[in-house]
């Protein structure tokens, strides 16, 4: 069974849509134990990086999330992935999970781009296995977000895109995975992705 971790945040819906149409069992939780027990766990979200740390806190989620991401095959989605790292300058003195090293960081607003970022971008693959098996090199997946990775462990960094500045869009690192991108909302590929992640063990 697949957990997705409802910590009071936006796009659930679409992501359980996704693992419906791929015929996985799953449910919208937070709960420790169903999420302690489920086999896989994927960390979806939108919205502010202070105000999810805080609603994680609230619902005491945080030690279990950092308990399953280093044990259990583990999707980070959007914010999820950038709740993962340590800080994020859109809420400076808000701590995240802390589990990987890296900065969240705006998106400049002076390189004539629109900000935040939405729509199709091609990425460029640093990894090919894992989620990425059979993800051809420059395939284009749906990104929606004011914020970016940069400045992760080498090793970990799977995936990067370009959009004015270079993105780290998706790390890679034993059982976990995350990227800034929404596979669930980006077509095939997006399918691939998550039909990855779900033969992991």
């Amino acid at each position: 069974m697949v957990a997705i971790i409802d910590y009071g945040t936006g796009n659930l819906s679409s992501v359980q849509k996704a693992l419906d149409y791929l015929g996985a069992e799953n449910e919208i939780t937070q709960d420790r134990d169903k999420i302690l027990s489920a086999s896989h766990i994927i960390l979806p979200g939108v919205g502010s990086f202070g105000d999810a740390m805080e609603s994680m806190r609230e619902r005491g989620l945080v030690d279990t999330v950092k308990e399953v991401a280093v044990s259990k095959p583990f999707l980070g989605i959007c914010l999820g992935l950038q709740l993962l790292f340590e800080s994020s300058e859109e809420s400076p003195g808000a701590e995240g999970l802390g589990i990987l090293k890296g900065k969240i960081v705006s998106i400049p607003k002076d390189n004539g781009l629109k900000v935040p970022h939405i729509g199709w971008n091609s990425i460029k693959l640093k990894q090919h296995g894992g989620i990425f098996d059979g993800i051809d090199n420059e395939s284009y997946f749906y990104f929606v977000h004011s914020f970016y990775l940069t400045d992760a462990d080498e090793d970990a960094v799977a995936a990067t895109a370009e959009y004015g500045v270079e993105i780290e869009c998706a790390v890679q690192k034993g059982k976990l995975c995350a990227t800034q991108f929404h596979p669930e909302k980006s077509s095939k590929a997006g399918l691939q992705i998550l039909k990855n992640f779900l033969k992991g063990e």
